[in-house]
C-alpha cells in the first residue's frame, strides 16, 4: 500500500508518516518499490494504529521511539512494560488534574446559575432557554 493510501486510512498526512519513519517510530524500515516509493504492509498499518493510540494518550515521541526500539529486540517485554506503566501513571495524573478543573468549572457555573436565577435554564443542545 502506498503512502497516500495509508494517509487516507489513518488520517495522518504523508509528511507525518515520513516524520514517523525519520524519528525511528516505525517497527521496521518501510520497504520501497523499484521506483523508491514507500510500500506499507498490513503489519505496518497495525503498528501505525498503535502509535496513533499512544499519541492520543499524550505519549511523547521520545517514549514512542523507546517502545519501537525495544519492540525490535527479543526479550524486552519487561522494559516495554516499564515504559507503558510510567506513561499510564502520567495519564492518571493528567486525568486527576482534568477532574479538578472540571469540578472548579462546575462550581463556577453553579454560582453563575444562582446569580442569574431560575428564569434561565440549560437545554440539551447547549443553548439557553428562557
Amino acid at each position: 500500500m502506498g503512502i497516500g493510501d495509508v494517509a487516507r486510512l489513518t488520517g495522518l498526512g504523508a509528511d507525518t508518516l515520513r516524520y514517523y519513519e525519520r524519528e525511528g517510530l516505525m517497527l521496521d524500515s518501510t520497504p520501497r518499490d523499484g521506483a523508491g516509493r514507500r510500500r506499507y504492509s498490513s503489519a505496518d498499518l497495525s503498528w501505525i494504529g498503535g502509535l496513533l493510540m499512544l499519541r492520543d494518550t499524550g505519549m511523547s515521541v521520545a517514549d514512542m521511539r523507546t517502545l519501537a526500539e525495544l519492540s525490535r529486540a527479543e526479550g524486552t517485554e519487561r522494559e516495554r512494560l516499564v515504559v507503558l506503566e510510567s506513561h499510564r501513571q502520567r495519564v492518571v495524573e493528567e486525568l486527576a488534574r482534568t477532574m479538578r478543573h472540571l469540578e472548579a468549572l462546575d462550581t463556577k457555573i453553579s454560582a453563575y446559575r444562582e446569580a442569574v436565577g431560575p428564569a434561565t435554564r440549560e437545554v440539551d443542545s447547549g443553548r439557553t432557554e428562557r
